[in-house]
């Protein structure tokens, strides 16, 4: 997909990312309906796979700010699509395959690709400050 779609697909993508490891977090930690009373209470309480589920959850909405932000201004300032599209989708494979390292228990790896993650709306900013 391209243009104004594909940019609109990339942050739809991105804002549902987080709740599919909510999901793996409640599944793998034995969430039942009773626990819905307080969600938050159950999953920090998780241990072991359900715990690292839930921290890409977390950190995946702490992250989301800064990509959108950068998505929206890149798109706002007129850079060129090719580089808004490569980034965004750069970041989207970045971040499952974070929660891919987390989940795995992959530490060292798992900060590498953050980082590669986080550079994708730093880099956009970037090109943003440059080309304007």
């Amino acid at each position: 997909m391209q243009g104004i779609n594909g940019i609109i697909l990339i942050i739809i993508i991105a804002c549902l990312l987080p709740y599919v490891f909510t999901l793996i977090a409640k599944s793998t930690g034995g969430f039942q309906a009773k626990d819905n009373q307080n969600p938050r209470e159950f999953l920090a309480k998780t241990t072991g796979l359900s715990a690292r589920a839930n921290a890409v959850q977390q950190n995946s909405f702490e992250s989301l700010p800064l990509f959108i932000a950068a998505i929206l201004m890149a798109e706002y300032m007129v850079i060129p699509e090719r580089f808004i599209l490569a980034l965004g989708w750069a970041y989207i494979v970045f971040r499952v395959i974070y929660g891919i390292c987390y989940l795995a228990n992959w530490a060292t790896l798992r900060s590498i690709i953050w980082l590669f993650s986080i550079l994708c709306p730093i880099l956009l900013f970037v090109i943003t400050i440059k080309i304007t």
